[in-house]
């Protein structure tokens, strides 16, 4: 296999955050006692978190900014008299309770540290992403975690990319490929640092954006025979 470092984007590659945050939503709001209807409010905190996120990742918001503010909007739209700090709070921690795994996640981290190391490249917060990645039983097959709060930028910054390079026991451009579903930070980012990049693109979207991946796969158990084929090719 060409490649000897692995990097996962962890969010929707790894984990399926999409189910484990509505899950948490619902936990969270039920803590503080709303006992309402939850899809319209949950469409609405998404749309929100989404633009404080991409607002994040230009530099523009903070961290602890966003995890306050996409609560305090939400509850804004909807009426609701509730402490968005609370919210913010609750929410953090039920996140790591909550943990989905995507289907063939346990089986490709072992697969590929057993030729080569593995590492977490997310632009999640440090330490409840750690927590997620214990609660997943994925752990032992990662050797390090790259965090855009530990290291102060975030994907698709080259400089986050630089830092995980160095949190890795051996790096070298051309043996290092990732592995994530988001094109404007995973795939972009690789681009920027010259790196291979898989785009992991389950719902078969366009790619109508300037980022380019070596390749492609719709589910995570075609990783391994798309990264022989290329150390073939």
């Amino acid at each position: 296999m060409k490649h000897t470092l692995f990097l996962f984007d962890l969010d929707d590659t790894l984990l399926d955050f999409k189910a484990s945050e509505h899950l948490s939503f619902a936990r969270t709001l039920g803590a503080l006692g709303f006992t309402g209807p939850l899809d319209g409010l949950f469409a609405q905190y998404q749309v929100f978190n989404t633009a404080l996120w991409g607002r994040f990742e230009a530099g523009t918001v903070s961290k602890d900014f966003l995890k306050v503010e996409r609560f305090r909007q939400t509850f804004g739209a909807g009426g609701l008299d509730l402490d968005p700090e609370a919210a913010s709070r609750l929410f953090v921690e039920s996140l790591a309770d909550t943990v989905v795994l995507v289907d063939g996640a346990v089986q490709l981290c072992e697969a590929l540290a057993g030729v080569g190391e593995v590492g977490i490249v997310t632009n999640g917060a440090e330490q409840i992403q750690q927590l997620r990645i214990a609660s997943s039983g994925l752990a032992h097959h990662i050797s390090f975690v790259c965090t855009s709060e530990a290291c102060g930028f975030a994907k698709p910054d080259v400089r986050f990319f630089e830092h995980a390079g160095k949190l890795a026991r051996a790096f070298a451009r051309h043996e290092a490929i990732i592995v994530g579903d988001r094109l404007d930070a995973d795939i972009l980012g690789a681009n920027r640092y010259g790196i291979d990049s898989c785009w992991f693109n389950p719902n078969r979207l366009a790619n109508a954006t300037q980022a380019v991946p070596t390749f492609e796969v719709a589910t995570l158990h075609e990783v391994v025979p798309a990264l022989a084929a290329r150390a073939c090719a």
